[in-house]
């Protein structure tokens, strides 16, 4: 009789563990999710800002299970209320599943911090494909309005703030000033007056990372006209201005959030402990109860060293490298070993053909040359999740 592995969630970590594990030939695979689609939020700058289209972002989950070889994963739409690791069962909203083992990949959301008046009421998130299928609407609407009534320029400044100089606000706001000082000419005079905002309170963009990347990405966001207000405090938003600490209101046309994140995490019946940002605190094996494990942005992941690890899509991917693995080795009846993990590099989109990179802290990239190795790095991933969508879409369709 097969064991049975419930994954619930289909961002990056959930996707390459079902992959890992579906070569075992013995295992039924279950791959629940409350959407009928994986979401490329590592591509969501280029979305927003109108360079990708929605099928660059997104893929059928339901036709990418099909395509499996020894077609044992199903892929289950709906969503995940609580699990019962007493009784191995996982209850969801039409109806309830069994587990030999489980693993939890339900990734993050937009924290829209509480203690920032009118926040949540007049901003954008990006973590989901509606929100940022929303903004991306806005801003076209926006561009459009200049193509379809500006003539002459304008002096009054319609500001785009991103709250959030992190890597996700950094793409943003660059692919968007890419798009407006390229397409200038096209759009009209009256888009000169689009300025691109870029607030964060930490005193240097993309806290966490190299001196090299930070200097660099700062110097191509000069060069696209962005504005950078670092050590800057929002306390409150309403729909016309954003009011930061000791500075005088600033007048904004849509504002996007990218500050913080908060855990989207699953019930669970035995007792868990999560920190200041909901992330389960798992054991050094990355178990949150027995059979139970969490992988990607859900939980708080740190190296044999302690060292904390962001929250990324590469880091997601190794976590669920390491717990198909894991449920292999147990199993085999064979002793868990501690979870360990690096970041091998980051890239940075910085509008159109530009970019900036690191590998292992050694080798440092700028410009096409690094563009082209982040695209790389993207497209071996899409097109592997595409291959196996085809095969799927044509067994589906016999």
């Amino acid at each position: 009789m097969r064991q049975r592995v419930v994954v619930i969630g289909a961002g990056y970590g959930g996707l390459r563990a079902v992959e890992h594990l579906s070569v075992e030939r013995d295992l039924e695979i279950l791959l629940i999710d409350a959407n009928a689609y994986h979401y490329l939020q590592t591509e969501v700058y280029g979305y927003i800002a109108g360079r990708f289209d929605l099928h660059d972002v997104a893929l059928d989950i339901r036709h990418w299970s099909y395509g499996f070889k020894h077609r044992n994963v199903t892929f289950i739409l709906d969503r995940v209320t609580s699990m019962d690791s007493r009784t191995k069962r996982i209850h969801t909203l039409e109806g309830e599943y069994s587990y030999d083992y489980a693993i939890v990949a339900t990734g993050a959301r937009t924290n829209f911090f509480s203690f920032i008046e009118g926040l949540r009421a007049h901003s954008f998130g990006v973590k989901k494909l509606p929100q940022a299928y929303n903004f991306r609407a806005t801003f076209e609407k926006l561009l459009y309005e200049k193509l379809d009534t500006t003539h002459e320029r304008c002096d009054i400044a319609q500001n785009i703030v991103i709250g959030g100089a992190g890597l996700s606000g950094v793409e943003i706001a660059a692919e968007m000033g890419d798009v407006i000082l390229k397409h200038t000419k096209s759009i009209g005079a009256g888009a000169q007056n689009i300025r691109i905002v870029l607030i964060d309170a930490a005193p240097t963009i993309l806290p966490g990372m190299s001196r090299y990347v930070i200097e660099r990405t700062q110097e191509r966001l000069e060069a696209l006209g962005i504005e950078v207000m670092r050590e800057t405090f929002i306390e409150r938003v309403d729909a016309t201005h954003i009011y930061c600490k000791g500075k005088a209101p600033l007048p904004y046309v849509f504002m996007i959030f990218t500050g913080g994140i908060t855990a989207s995490t699953v019930e669970l019946s035995q007792a868990c402990e999560h920190n200041r940002i909901g992330q389960y605190s798992a054991d050094e094996t990355l178990r949150i109860a027995p059979d139970v494990f969490a992988i990607g942005d859900c939980v708080e992941l740190h190296d044999t060293k302690g060292t904390l690890l962001a929250p990324t899509a590469q880091i997601a991917e190794k976590s669920a490298h390491y717990v198909a693995q894991s449920i292999e080795r147990l199993r085999k009846g064979k002793t868990l070993v501690p979870f360990d993990a690096s970041i091998d590099g980051v890239f940075v989109a910085l509008g159109g053909n530009y970019a900036v990179g690191e590998l292992w802290g050694a080798i440092r990239v700028k410009g096409v040359v690094a563009y082209m190795l982040k695209k790389f790095i993207t497209k071996s991933y899409y097109w592997g999740l595409k291959l196996r969508l085809n095969t799927g879409y044509k067994k589906r369709s016999k």
